[in-house]
This record gives structure tokens, sequence and C-alpha cells, in this order.
């Protein structure tokens, strides 16, 4: 068996790869290496569940009850909420475990389990690594220690989690939105109910598309990896701008007036400034990853903030923001942590944050966004070639070294292994696209001579 915890918990074709055995295995093994861990020395244990609206969920969120409750858990029944809401609830009701079951942005027949520990914080990489094992010890047929009677978990559904957490998000608004007219896609996923709730309680008027899941569309030509149709409605609508989330909702992209995109470095920008002026910006810094576009950085250090950039992933994002006490940080595809106010990527409080702004500068979007100017961006990747030696090869070296000189101070390189491919990234930033394409091809040519 490999791995089954990735960076983001456990994901695969549901009823293929994630099966409702595995499901009820793997969270009776979280049951018992959290009792081992002591999280619940002292008292009754409780753990909140909660959904993306996947058809697979219904199945895969009684197998998750059914474990948890059969190792003396209790469980409270959120339904389907956001990624964000479920950890807020987790750390809100006090709970000792949250589980979320949702392939975010994948398609639909895809599924996921992600565990969070006490607080709404995702599980460190030991404990997961501990169910795991535990799992696979259980499985092959070693006997769980099982409570009986009055020791079994006890069910039931906590419906007030969805007003609950609204009430939160509207609770850190700086100011409200009235007079903005926001179209919401919400991609027929989590967020299609508590998202239009929140923004239409802080004042907008709101017109909603991908807003009607039946289990089967969530991701389905919609939301933050299709923005075509809400560019469309914008426009259509004469909105001020659009919010995209994705399945699960802990992204956000948006879209200005004119029907532009505008991604998550420049909504990384602009919430930065804003923050920065009410003096919650702690150590005027923000964290974003390697992939972040050139121009994000170009205009944090005219602005005079600081850029710390990890490697590639919104755990990396979250653990350096963590260990520093940094309070924004984020990914161009839109995953954005205000980790004064959630403990992971939460795209309706980045969208209520990026629209409070708009409201409270009387600025567009568009102006607020061209505080920033992306960079053409140009990639490449580079199949059958052996990923293992980019770091160490001379030639590759030389190239690299060449293709920065050209570039000078207003363009970048960066080659990336694939952390799951035989391919290597190969990604070139330069102030004019055509030759960011030429630098680009010519590197691509260096890693298949060098590496192939």
């Amino acid at each position: 068996m490999g791995r089954l915890f990735g960076t983001d918990g456990v994901r695969g074709v549901a009823n293929a790869d994630l099966t409702a055995e595995l499901a009820l295995g793997l969270s009776v093994a979280a049951a018992h290496v959290l009792a081992e861990a002591g999280t619940f020395e002292g008292h009754r244990p409780t753990a909140v569940v909660g959904r993306d609206p996947r058809a697979s969920g219904e199945f895969l969120e009684a197998a998750v009850v059914a474990g948890l409750a059969s190792a003396g858990v209790d469980v409270l029944r959120v339904g389907v909420l956001p990624t964000p809401a479920v950890a807020y609830l987790t750390g809100a009701l006090g709970a000792d475990l949250g589980v979320m079951l949702s392939a975010s942005h994948n398609a639909m027949p895809d599924n996921g389990i992600k565990f969070f520990a006490r607080g709404g914080h995702k599980l460190p990489d030991d404990i997961e690594d501990r169910i795991e094992s535990v799992y696979a010890e259980h499985r092959t047929g070693a006997p769980w220690d099982r409570p009986t009677g009055a020791g079994v978990g006890r069910v039931r559904s906590y419906d007030e989690g969805a007003d609950q957490y609204v009430e939160h998000l509207l609770s850190v608004l700086p100011n409200r939105l009235d007079g903005l007219k926001i179209v919401l896609d919400e991609a027929h996923g989590a967020a299609a109910r508590v998202s239009p709730d929140a923004f239409a309680r802080a004042g907008a008027e709101v017109i909603t598309i991908g807003a009607e899941p039946d289990g089967l569309n969530i991701n389905d030509g919609c939301g933050s990896t299709h923005l075509g149709l809400l560019k469309a409605a914008v426009v259509e609508h004469g909105a001020d701008l659009g919010i995209a989330h994705d399945g699960d909702a802990d992204r956000c992209l948006a879209v200005d007036h004119t029907g532009a995109e505008v991604d998550g470095d420049q909504i990384l920008a602009v919430l930065a400034l804003a923050m920065r002026e009410r003096s919650v910006l702690r150590s005027d810094t923000v964290v974003a990853t390697v992939m972040s576009n050139l121009g994000f950085k170009l205009a944090l250090e005219r602005e005079g903030i600081r850029l710390v950039q990890t490697a590639v992933g919104d755990r990396y994002v979250l653990e350096e923001m963590k260990e520093h006490d940094f309070a924004l940080g984020g990914e161009q595809s839109g995953h954005v942590i205000i980790l004064d106010h959630a403990t992971t990527g939460d795209g309706t409080l980045t969208g209520l944050l990026l629209a409070a702004r708009v409201a409270q500068s009387g600025r567009s979007l568009r102006d607020l966004a061209s505080v920033m100017e992306r960079l053409p961006q140009v990639l490449i990747n580079v199949p059958d070639v052996d990923r293992s030696r980019v770091s160490t090869s001379a030639d590759l070296a030389a190239a690299v070294a060449e293709a920065e000189q050209e570039l000078g101070a207003t363009g970048r390189v960066l080659l990336r292994p694939s952390g799951t491919e035989p391919l290597v990234r190969v990604m070139v930033e330069a102030a004019d696209i055509e030759q960011a394409r030429s630098v680009a091809g010519r590197l691509a040519d260096a890693v298949k001579s060098a590496l192939g």
C-alpha cells in the first residue's frame, strides 16, 4: 500500500480508490491515535464532520461517522459546508477532531478525507503517519479495542453550524458592502448556501450562478477553475465585481467590472495594502510561494512590504505563517489565508474582505488590482527526464545563469521537478511575452539535453 496521505489529506476516485471501508478504517484509526496521544484524556471526545455536495460524500460521511462512533467518539454532523467552516467549527465548538469530505476543485468522481486537530488546524505529519500505520496494522486483522454500551459514540445533526460560521465571517469584516452589486459563482459546491447569505447580510446586492448543487455538477464548467461564466455574468449584470469559489470554497478568484480576471497574487496585493492601512499586517510581511508572479514581488517591494516565499503548496505557506506569526499568505491559485480569522484558506472570507476594500476605498477592483502588473509567464513541462538531477547538473546551471543574465531584474527563471511525474517544469517570466517564450523554449531544450 502506497502512502495514503498527500499534502491535502487522502484523495482518490470515490468507491474505487477511496472506499467506504477505507473511510471507516481511517476514522477508527484517527480516533485511536488521538486517544493514544492524550487528546481525549479526561473527557468524552467529540468530532465535527462535514462534506461538500458530491454524491459520494453521502456514503463516505456515513462511513466516517460510523467509524468514529464505533471508536467512542460523539459526532456532530454539520452537513454540507465549506472546508474552512468545518475547520472553524472544530475550534469554536471545542471539538477534538474535525473531518471534511471533499476533493476541492477536482472533478465530481473524486473525493477526499481531511482531518483537523483540536482548534481546527491541520493534523501534524507525524500524526497522519501514525494514523496510516495503525490503519494498515488493523486492516490485516489485528482486532480493535471497541467500546460497548454507553461507551459508544452518539451522533446528532448540528444544523446551527452554517449560521454560526456566517456570523463569524460577518464579525471580522471591517466595513459593510452596501452599494455593491456582486456576482458569486459557487461552483455548485459547499458554499452554495453560506456564501450568498454572508454577502447579502453584509449589504451587497447578490447575483448567484453555480449555486444549485445536485451531487453531480460540482466544479462542472464553473467555479474558480472555469471563470468564463462568471466573467460573462459580471458584464451582463453590470456588477462591480465577481467572486468564484471552488468545490469546497477554500479558494477565491475574482473578476473586475470589465470581466478581467483578478488572480490570487493580485488579491493578496490588495488585501496586504488594506491590512497594513488598518495596522493588522504583522511585520509588514506577506507569505507566498515561489510560483507567485514576479510582478507581485515588485509591487510589494515598491509599497515597502516584505515578501517571504515558500515551496509550492498552501501547507508550506501556512507553516511559515504559523512559525513566524505572519497574518497574510496565499497562492496565485486563490488559496488565501488570513491567520487571525481562519486556520486554512477561506474563499468566502477572502471574497468578503476584497469586496470590503472596494466598498471602503470607493475605488473599482480593477483600479485596486492595478497596484501590480502581472508579468507575462510561460510554463513548459519537459517530460521523460531525470528530475532528480535538476539541482546538480552543471550544464543546466550554466543555461539558467545565461537566461537570468538576459532577463535581468525584470525577469525570472524557475525550474521545478514534478513531485508526481517524471518531468521538469520550466517557468519563465519577462516584461515581454515573446522574450519569455524564447527563453523558456531554450531552457526546455537545455533540460532535455542535460537530463534526458
